[in-house]
């Protein structure tokens, strides 16, 4: 069975959790504790050294970011409930954690608890948890590593090492200015979300590039030129937001 600690403030956000828990996935999980705050959280994980952590993001004396400063070492997965706050969403989906949004739908929860089976590994919830409070403590046009999911798992990238990124189906390739190419296990509409707003920019459903690396624009063929020497498409209905973005980016 799944070991699991809910950390809410809420008594029915925790009670209504763990009812789902329970009604869609009997015998699978053992809630051995719910808490109300950090504190009691912190003392909860200490004491029964849980698989997965259910955490809380917003609560009134200590936000659920301050609970990963009182271990050295993070043996336990994290997936994070929220009812809004979009920076903290996109820092969680920068670094290749999961989130759930409130009320909790049992099939999100469903599918966050099939990626928490598939990468129960305290090493690499340490690694993610570390850049997710990295990504907390920059702005948007400062963020140097973003965790793209892969099948291995995930990979760490620098948003400026990144020449565009190509949709290919449910996948996302990204290529990176070395050449080399990694794929991700997301969309590129979800990529696309991650990435810095400034550098970045749809110029076609199937193309999102870094601005940084543009060297020519082709009008009369709608292509943009990148430093590697390729061209790619630039669509009729993204050409004026890409022409507005390399004037305000330059």
């Amino acid at each position: 069975m799944i070991k699991a600690v809910i950390i809410d403030d809420e008594v029915n956000a925790q009670d209504l959790l763990e009812k789902t828990l329970l009604r869609y996935f009997p015998n699978k999980f053992n809630i051995v504790e719910k808490c109300h705050s950090v504190d009691s959280g912190v003392q909860a994980i200490r004491q029964y050294e849980p698989d997965l952590v259910f955490l809380d993001i917003q609560m009134p004396e200590k936000n659920g970011f301050e609970l990963f400063k009182y271990f050295e070492a993070i043996n336990f997965e994290v997936i994070f409930t929220t009812a809004y706050n979009q920076f903290a969403i996109k820092a969680i989906k920068r670094s290749a954690l999961d989130y759930l949004l409130k009320p909790i739908n049992h099939l999100d929860l469903a599918e966050a608890i099939k990626r928490f089976e598939c990468k129960n590994e305290g090493s690499t919830a340490q690694k993610k948890l570390s850049l997710l409070l990295e990504n907390l403590n920059v702005n948007d046009q400062k963020v140097s590593k973003i965790a793209f999911p892969t099948v291995e798992g995930f990979e760490l990238i620098h948003s400026n090492q990144i020449l565009y990124c190509k949709a290919e189906s449910n996948y996302c390739c990204i290529k990176k200015i070395d050449g080399i190419t990694r794929t991700a296990t997301k969309t590129l509409k979800y990529v696309e979300e991650i990435l810095p707003a400034g550098a970045f920019i749809r110029i076609h459903k199937s193309f999102v590039i870094n601005l940084n690396f543009v060297v020519r624009y082709h009008k009369a063929n709608k292509e943009v030129e990148l430093t590697n020497g390729e061209k790619l498409p630039v669509s009729f209905r993204k050409e004026e937001d890409f022409l507005n973005a390399i004037l305000q980016n330059h």
